[in-house]
């Protein structure tokens, strides 16, 4: 639990009922763009309330607006009774405001971004020693002091960020998406810091993209272009899904294949992959019959499974984006004059005394989907971009295509698409321009790169923002545009460090549309994700832990490494912890 020290000046929880922010008819526009529709909705103390929708919904201008740093053109907001408008000094005082990209000084150190926060606050750094421990005490980051934020993992840096946002004891905290790019491992670190806040009578508002947190909230307010389609608990919304989940078992190899099928019927609001199974979601009033018809015609058990909270918000939305992929419908099937696409043996990186990579062995499998999975700082990146030919290792060998990368690492690069976790897009040129520089970069010349250039526009829906810098794009649109250029030159190989990242559930089943279609063409894609639903995904997983590679098989089997009593279906989260703390536990042993 926290110290009172951190959440002094919250109310309790016997005052649960109460309304901590009220929000009354808020309108807000930029120009011609209307960010947020005449918004009403109540907040309540002791409560973790959910701030969900697509890319572009409005979730960070309402944040913005309840932290007093925007005003709305219309409509009123209080916060702890105080006017966002009027009470503009009072409001950053009664709340801790922890946006989506929170501005930690790298450069300095963890003590040092406390101290300075403090300052910023109005608070004595130096007569408030006793709120700095607990803080430090609270979020686990006691032994890490004298670390540079810079030098942090992704979940120690979001743990800083919210001992920041604590700072001055605010009655209301507003987390913008704090799960973004943060491991599981980390996240359930952070609920555990939050429920324990919503206990002490603190309200908490959670913006995230992250449906499985959505789920875990008590209420949510669901946004889509500005409007409110949804108050209250997600198991309401989800009971309206009741009858409509299916689960098609054992599909295995052709999963991919049965899963556009099923999105190709008229009957079928959404479906994703789950393992060696596919699920589908029917849309409100469909007959079963054309999905139990498809499972007959190819052989498959038809299981109804409990909807979940993601089934009713995709179905709200209007469902998913469909199963066929136009960019993978134009490539050639490749061809590749061996089944391994990918290999490394041994490999490993040092950093000084520090090793990113230790000892990782595997082969990748022409047309597989292979996943790299780990908590933060575990070396994914850093195998990724050896295997680039970005980064020379210290020891070991890698060969993409068959080429050695210490001696043909251009030839390789030619084969390959690359998409960086923080984007390799240029800030200076226009959306064209990136599109002109990834096509001269690959090599394509006369109607090859206009055709090229014309297919991927098209694809990825870029023609309102040719001019526009990637820096001003919404991230989906910027998401797109990093996958474009990667795929400009069709490589045979596809390198995706974290896609998704931030990104709606709509557009990550985009994209995953996309990627599956790929991987029906024989390419063969490497990704790391954070999102657990997205393993689910791939071929195999290969899970690194602390630069080691500690586990790697099909989705199914690693979940089941995590079953036990009272847990007979676990989940790729569940068998992700699993793995990370056995892991640990062997460490400590051998210590």
């Amino acid at each position: 639990m926290p110290s009172s020290a951190v959440t002094a000046g919250t109310p309790q929880a016997a005052h649960a009922d109460a309304a901590a922010v009220v929000i009354d008819g808020v309108v807000k526009h930029f120009g011609h763009v209307h960010a947020l529709r005449s918004i009403t909705a109540r907040i309540h103390y002791g409560r973790l309330t959910g701030l969900v929708g697509p890319d572009g919904a409005g979730k960070t201008t309402l944040m913005r607006i309840l932290a007093g740093l925007l005003v709305p053109n219309a409509g009123h907001a209080t916060l702890a009774g105080h006017d966002v408008v009027r009470d503009n000094d009072a409001i950053h005082v009664a709340s801790g405001y922890m946006p989506q990209r929170f501005g930690l000084y790298e450069d300095l150190s963890v003590m040092e971004n406390l101290r300075l926060y403090a300052q910023l606050r109005g608070l004595d750094a130096d007569r408030h020693a006793g709120l700095f421990a607990d803080l430090l005490e609270f979020t686990r980051l006691g032994p890490f002091t004298a670390r540079l934020a810079g030098k942090l993992s992704g979940g120690m840096k979001q743990k800083l960020g919210l001992a920041c946002a604590l700072m001055a004891r605010p009655r209301v905290l507003l987390l913008d998406e704090p799960g973004v790019g943060v491991d599981p491992v980390s996240r359930q670190e952070l609920w555990r810091m939050v429920q324990a806040l919503t206990d002490e009578g603190m309200a908490v508002v959670w913006s995230t993209a992250y449906l499985d947190e959505a789920e875990r909230c008590e209420s949510v307010l669901l946004l889509n272009q500005g409007q409110l389609l949804f108050d209250g608990p997600p198991r309401e919304l989800t009971a309206q899904l009741e009858g409509r989940s299916f689960r098609l078992e054992d599909v295995g190899a052709g999963r991919r294949a049965i899963l556009a099928e099923a999105l190709g019927l008229d009957s079928v609001s959404d479906g994703v992959i789950q393992g060696a199974g596919v699920r589908v979601v029917l849309r409100a009033g469909a007959p079963v019959e054309p999905v139990a018809a498809l499972a007959d015609a190819a052989q498959l058990q038809l299981t109804p499974v409990p909807a979940r909270f993601e089934d009713a918000f995709i179905d709200l939305l209007g469902g998913g984006p469909g199963g066929s992929s136009a960019l993978a419908e134009r490539l050639p099937p490749v061809e590749l004059g061996s089944d391994i696409a990918v290999s490394c043996r041994n490999l490993t990186k040092r950093f000084g005394d520090f090793t990113a990579t230790d000892n990782v062995s595997f082969d990748v499998h022409k047309g597989e989907i292979f996943g790299l999975l780990g908590p933060n700082g575990a070396g994914k990146s850093t195998t990724f971009k050896m295997l680039c030919g970005l980064l020379r290792p210290t020891a070991g060998e890698a060969h993409v295509v068959g080429h050695d990368l210490r001696r043909a690492s251009g030839a390789a690069k030619s084969r390959l698409g690359y998409m960086a976790q923080k984007f390799s897009l240029y800030g200076l040129l226009s959306v064209r321009q990136n599109l002109e520089f990834s096509a001269g970069v690959y090599q394509l010349e006369g109607d090859t790169r206009r055709e090229r250039i014309a297919e991927m526009i098209e694809t990825f829906d870029l023609g309102d923002w040719l001019s526009a810098t990637p820096d001003s794009l919404p991230l989906g649109h910027k998401q797109r545009l990093a996958l474009a250029c990667a795929l400009m030159h069709r490589p045979p190989v596809l390198f995706l460090d974290e896609p998704t990242s931030g990104v709606d559930p709509i557009t990550r089943r985009e994209f995953w549309t996309h990627i599956n279609g790929l991987a029906r063409k024989g390419v063969t894609i490497m990704v790391t994700t954070h999102f657990m639903d997205e393993a689910e995904y791939c071929d195999r997983v290969a899970m690194l832990s602390r630069a080691r590679l500690i586990a790697l098989d099909t989705p199914d089997a690693l979940k089941r490494t995590a079953a036990r009593a009272g847990r007979a279906d676990p989940t790729m989260e569940d068998a992700f912890i699993h793995l990370v703390e056995s892991a640990d536990l062997e460490l400590a042993g051998t210590a």
